[in-house]
């Protein structure tokens, strides 16, 4: 009886006084028998904590030392391109004027943000924050990026005709070339940066990738910023290449105003955290679920 009882008042959401009447016994004896239900455990209520965007993001901004962050409710689909709205939030809070520059990164967030939508900001620069990849996958297309986010702002493209990797030699003769120099300098300009933050390799299906064998080998990274690599306390992890790399410098990423991180998914958690740590990104557009991991994360560690 004790089960029926449970069920009929947690399940079928019966009053104590209609299972009374139907099993024809008091009120009384159907109430002695629900506390009974709980207390030997067969009926379990539980009162769930209420994660409000607004109160996560206060805690992501202390937690990772942040300037600024904007957290969504995790939606059931469309994560990455959910994330628009609350990255163009932040840009417009950012009072960027006509001559303003905007470095752009690469990547399937980056994308997804930008190809969603960005407010009208008339006459910004935008600038890519490394050179083209030798890919084909549209993830990896950081001048078409830099083009939309232009077009989408209502502003200049300035784009880098150069890998993000050519050799030492090459290097200095790509920088020598007047245009690539003329965007390149522009880094040190930038008042706001768009950057997705990137997976460790031991995690990342090869084919999502550009990285090169030396990259490949930095098992210790907890993610990466534009090709620039860091374990989860924010210690950056040179490679090989890194010389030759056409991109901005740490330090240029860290002199950016405004930073902003583009991210989602529990299992970039400590990633995140790194690039905070990093002080590659000094701001972050995410959501619920990808919060509350960099929260746990923070608070086992």
């Amino acid at each position: 009886m004790l089960h029926m009882v449970a069920k009929l008042h947690y399940q079928a959401e019966m009053s104590q006084v209609d299972i009374a009447r139907r099993l024809g016994v008091s009120t009384a004896t159907i109430s002695r028998l629900l506390q009974r239900a709980r207390a030997e455990g067969i009926v379990r209520i539980e009162v769930l904590d209420i994660v409000t965007p607004e109160a996560v993001t206060t805690q992501l901004i202390e937690g990772l030392g942040l300037r600024d962050a904007a957290v969504i409710e995790t939606p059931a689909t469309g994560v990455l391109t959910a994330l628009s709205a609350p990255l163009g939030g932040l840009l417009k809070q950012a009072e960027l004027s006509p001559g303003s520059v905007v470095a752009i990164g690469w990547g399937r967030a980056i994308r997804e943000v930008i190809r969603a939508g960005l407010p009208r900001i008339p006459g910004v620069l935008t600038v890519a924050a490394t050179g083209g990849m030798q890919q084909q996958a549209p993830h990896f297309q950081i001048n078409e990026f830099v083009r939309l986010a232009a077009e989408e702002f209502g502003g200049t493209p300035h784009f880098i005709h150069a890998p993000y990797l050519p050799s030492k030699e090459l290097r200095e003769v790509f920088l020598g070339d007047a245009a690539i120099r003329d965007a390149v300098a522009l880094w040190g300009r930038a008042r706001a940066a768009i950057v997705g933050v990137g997976l460790p390799h031991a995690v990342n299906a090869p084919e999502a990738s550009a990285a090169t064998l030396s990259e490949q080998a930095l098992v210790q990274a907890a993610g990466d910023v534009i090709r620039h690599y860091f374990d989860v306390n924010g210690a950056l992890i040179s490679w090989e290449g890194e010389s030759r790399m056409i991109a901005m410098s740490p330090d240029q990423l860290r002199a950016v105003p405004l930073a902003i991180g583009v991210a989602a998914g529990a299992e970039k958690a400590s990633a995140i955290i790194g690039a905070a740590r990093a002080r590659l990104i000094n701001a972050l557009v995410t959501d619920t679920k990808t919060a509350q991991a960099i929260l746990e994360t923070l608070a086992a560690r």
